[in-house]
């Protein structure tokens, strides 16, 4: 049973071996490496599989044809990275070690659900779950203790003995359940005393424009236009324009033309298929507000879909703007799908992903040095601390020396005297006692001077302690502060280089949440694609997240990424409640003027998307 990163690199090498058709590798002939394409999979029978290969040269041009085998041919780039592969894996299973695909996309595509003959002794299929077999036969010797005891109890209180204030659970051999550890998976999550009290599901709005079943293509081709609006030289717009351009009928509209010329360029610039199609048929290289079509034309023939190349006709004659919604975003996405395997795209791709890197080094490398300097600020105070003790040791053992020296050489004296006179013992005593009064009187004369100097000195060392202390209380709070900045700063720049947009996550009843940060909105999609939704206020959003049950694994993972996205998701629909406000007033201003004011009415802003300007566009 593999780890997640462990499947992970089984199915790249997996994918890596197994080749198809039109995949464009490096293969080796005559001790040397040269770039080739798949044309067919010849199998020899013998069990090694052959591929007949197209050498290209200079643009992609085919040179000549050769036959290799599979250990001859080496991937310029993996078809797929690790975090992709998770990420697909994650949302294609229900369970991790040993790993279960959904029972829907097992029955999509033909999968069998039978348990592999090595995984048959350890797990088998409950109600169609897996059960652990170790782990079920624990259970029920847990069981059976429980019902021992509660046997062993019974006869017990038969004899008279007091029970236990459980007893009526031993009575009815009912053993303790176990407590539930959340989070579990949704489905399973029942209703508890301890629970919130959840909100009801606020319904999505559903009026857009254009067919529900084109939802989907509709905003991936917007989110790929916004996101690499530079390398397409696309001047940004909005959904609701884009939206509104697909169902106009307008067959030149400027958006519509420049979106499909910017995507087509893509294609010409990587020399590909697309240019070597162009080439045959002596097209020029620059595209046009009247020509634009002509190169859609070549594009259809190119990719030879069926559903699509019935619109060419209609095409021809200059009604593209008669096509349904399908249609025009059938095409867009075929453009878009095209345009991202072109190197164009992906060097910009490879670029983002090295400046993510660069900056989560950074990140590292940041917090590494500040825990090695409080590690270091903690040591030194450690030291600190043991000098001090160890001064003050050494202070107060120099400070008594004086007085038993003085002592000492006076009781030195006294012995001589005794010693060298034989004096009486009263002559002794009254010796003593004048000797002890005079010390206390010097004592007396000292101690007030002493204990003055002892405050001062107290005094500046606590006035010394606040004026550090304050120092570095400022120091912590401007080095927090940078610190916040700093982390702010790398959020915007993560932000800027996204490699592509991800859901939220997922609800319950497996729908997913999208959130486009150039619209603000909360898309709802269905767990079969073919319901969409949206979320436009924010008070919608905050009935959303109290409707989500943290202990179910999906609802919380969703709830924790709205919370982390809150403050700039509400941002983005008050903003854009207030725009809407102001479109509506416009509009009902544009109504209600009077035909006698000769005064030009306002422009409605609804029809934003005629006025359309790529001001990024090539020369």
């Amino acid at each position: 049973m593999l780890s997640l990163r462990d499947l992970a690199d089984l199915v790249t090498k997996k994918l890596q071996k197994d080749l198809f058709v039109g995949a464009e590798l490096y293969g080796k002939k005559d001790d040397g490496l040269y770039p080739c394409r798949v044309l067919k999979i010849v199998e020899n029978g013998v069990g090694k599989m052959q591929y007949e290969v197209a050498l290209l040269g200079e643009n992609k041009k085919i040179t000549e044809n050769a036959i290799l085998h599979g250990e001859d041919l080496v991937w310029k780039k993996t078809p797929f990275n690790r975090k992709i592969l998770k990420s697909f894996i994650r949302e294609s299973s229900c369970r991790s070690i040993p790993w279960v695909l959904h029972e829907k996309l097992a029955q999509k595509h033909g999968i069998s659900t039978d348990l592999p003959e090595e995984l048959r002794s350890k797990f088998f299929l409950q109600g169609g779950q897996l059960v652990n077999r170790t782990k079920k036969r624990k259970n029920e010797n847990r069981n059976n203790v429980g019902e021992a005891n509660g046997e062993s109890g019974k006869s017990k209180r038969n004899k008279g003995e007091t029970g236990k204030p459980d007893a009526s659970k031993e009575e009815n051999n009912q053993p303790e359940d176990e407590p539930v550890k959340y989070p579990i998976d949704d489905l399973l999550v029942k209703p508890g005393p301890d629970d919130p009290l959840f909100t009801d599901r606020p319904s999505p709005s559903r009026d857009f424009n254009v067919p529900m079943d084109c939802i989907g293509d509709l905003l991936m081709v917007w989110d790929f236009c916004s996101s690499f609006s530079r390398v397409l030289n696309l001047w940004p717009f909005s959904l609701e324009d884009f939206e509104n351009a697909i169902c106009h009928k307008d067959s030149n509209l400027v958006l519509i033309v420049e979106t499909h010329s910017a995507l087509l360029r893509i294609l010409i610039k990587d020399d590909g298929e697309y240019s070597l199609a162009l080439q045959n048929k002596k097209r020029k290289s620059k595209i046009s507000l009247i020509t634009w079509t002509e190169y859609v034309c070549d594009f259809l023939e190119m990719i030879n879909v069926t559903e699509l190349c019935s619109c060419m006709t209609t095409i021809k004659r200059g009604h593209y703007g008669l096509l349904d919604a399908n249609a025009k975003l059938g095409i867009l996405r075929e453009l878009v799908c095209h345009a991202l395997e072109t190197d164009l795209i992906r060097g910009k791709l490879d670029d983002l992903i090295e400046q993510r890197r660069a900056l989560g080094a950074t990140v590292r490398g940041e917090a590494l040095e500040y825990a090695r300097k409080k590690r270091e600020e903690k040591e030194q105070l450690k030291g600190e601390s043991n000098g001090l003790e160890v001064k003050e040791n050494s202070m107060e053992s120099t400070g008594s020396n004086p007085h038993m020296a003085e002592n000492g050489e006076e009781n030195g004296d006294m012995v001589e005297e005794v010693i060298s006179s034989r004096q009486s013992n009263a002559f002794v005593n009254s010796r003593k006692q004048l000797n002890g009064q005079s010390k206390r009187g010097e004592k007396q004369k000292l101690d007030p001077k002493v204990e003055a100097e002892n405050i001062t000195n107290s005094n500046e060392k606590e006035a010394q302690k606040q004026l550090t202390g304050e120092k570095k209380e400022d120091q912590e709070k401007k080095s927090k502060e940078k610190r916040e900045q700093r982390k702010e700063y790398f959020k915007r720049e993560m932000e800027k280089r996204s490699i592509r947009t991800n859901p939220l996550g997922k609800d319950r009843d497996y729908n997913r949440y999208w959130w486009f940060r150039r619209d603000g909105r909360i898309f709802v999609e269905s767990s079969d694609s073919k319901q969409w939704g949206y979320y436009c206020a924010k008070e919608e959003v905050d009935a959303l997240m109290s409707s989500l049950n943290p202990k179910g694994e999906r609802e919380r993972a969703l709830q924790q990424q709205l919370e982390k996205f809150y403050p700039r998701i509400s941002l983005e629909l008050q903003k854009r409640s207030k725009d809407l406000a102001q479109k509506i007033a416009l509009e009902e201003a544009v109504l209600r003027r009077s035909t006698r004011v000769r005064a030009p009415p306002r422009e409605n802003p609804a029809n934003a998307f005629l006025k359309y300007v790529n001001k990024w566009k090539e020369d």
